[in-house]
């Protein structure tokens, strides 16, 4: 199908994932347009320096006339004049996440990040251990990594490594996103109840994690948090081998002697020491996901230390953004309560002794 293609129009092209995803394409050789209701800078200048062309709002002249695929955004429902417009001619859709799958995740060896809370961060660091040992991954990360130039690289590449979340795929489509991801390995950080405005309750979500479990293959890997009972539950259903990563004595990898200091965390995994600039039992957690998935790529402890203890972080996860008459001000993202508590004990950790106020 992707041979006969040439025309490509994204409905809400200036999301952050769309917006990577259409000047992937273009640089790939195909011709791409787009429309948004909002069309602003720095996205809006970043796919104009590419040669795309963009429209502000939604019209059904938008549509291109020779236009042979239409990438359709999650944040797009029914109503919109440019889906309804491309439901009444009958035109070839995909959601973002379809898009993925057929132009950028064929092929490859993909290395899927999920959970309710870490996703991010894990797939930041997953991503630099990585580069760091020359493998040049592909991957799309949901906000902004400090080592990397930008938040997703689709160049072609044996191994991607992407954020798996669980929201819906798109208006015509209900299930995850990360069930179209074709994974080989998956790293479940924890499972809580969230996003309550589309599943009903935690059971739901381990439905929808389950499904993800169930398409990785038999010579594939499931990671899974061994302290974590929900994670346990869904993943005891996998036809994928599993390997129990944390602090529980029953953990396949078990993480031991862990210290924190203002500098940040050092603990011990696969015999070996690491240190890691960011602080927090959930922080050390996730840089064991990574580890022991970077190890199953071939990737020696040693690379793999060094990689982390030159890690960064995220941009809006515990960044101090500067300090007035004495008071640090950090920026932390956060919305659901377990995060939120697992980020104030990590700084808490970090700032011994000083008055944390948190302005929510």
């Amino acid at each position: 199908m992707q041979s006969t293609i040439r025309h490509i129009h994204f409905i809400g092209i200036c999301g952050t994932a769309m917006g990577a995803v259409a000047a992937a394409l273009q640089a790939q050789g195909y011709r791409v347009t787009g429309s948004d209701a909002s069309v602003y800078p720095p996205m809006s200048t970043y796919l104009e320096s590419r040669g795309i062309a963009l429209a502000q709002g939604y019209r059904p002249e938008n549509l291109p006339a020779e236009a042979d695929l239409i990438v359709v955004g999650n944040a797009i429902s029914r109503g919109n004049p440019e889906l309804e417009e491309v439901l009444n001619r009958r035109l070839y859709y995909l959601s973002l996440p379809e898009t993925l799958k057929e132009f950028f995740l064929r092929g490859r060896r993909n290395l899927v990040v999920t959970g309710t809370h870490g996703k991010t961060t894990t797939t930041a660091l997953l991503t630099w251990i990585l580069e760091f040992a020359g493998l040049a991954p592909g991957y799309m990360i949901g906000g902004v990594p400090k080592n990397l130039e930008q938040s997703a690289r689709l160049a072609p590449s044996e191994h991607f490594v992407i954020e798996g979340d669980e929201y819906d795929t798109s208006f015509a489509d209900k299930r995850s996103k990360f069930v179209h991801y074709l994974p080989e390995l998956v790293i479940v950080n924890n499972i809580e109840f969230d996003h309550a405005d589309i599943f009903e309750n935690l059971a739901a979500i381990q439905v929808t994690f389950r499904r993800l479990l169930n398409i990785v293959p038999q010579n594939g890997l499931v990671l899974v948090n061994a302290d974590d009972a929900n994670s346990l539950e869904v993943a005891d259903t996998s036809p994928a081998p599993v390997l129990k990563v944390g602090f529980a004595e029953n953990a396949d990898r078990r993480i031991t002697n862990v210290s924190y200091q203002a500098a940040g965390s050092r603990f011990t995994l696969l015999d070996t020491e690491f240190h890691l600039s960011l602080v927090g039992e959930y922080n050390v957690r996730n840089a064991a996901m990574g580890i022991v998935a970077a190890q199953h790529y071939g990737v020696s402890l040693e690379k793999i230390a060094a990689a982390l203890a030159s890690f960064d972080g995220v941009k809006r996860r515990q960044e101090v953004r500067g300090k007035v008459r004495g008071v640090t001000l950090i920026d932390d993202f956060g919305h659901h309560p377990t995060a939120i508590g697992l980020a104030l004990a990590g700084l808490r950790h970090q700032y011994p002794g000083s008055r944390l106020w948190a302005v929510f």
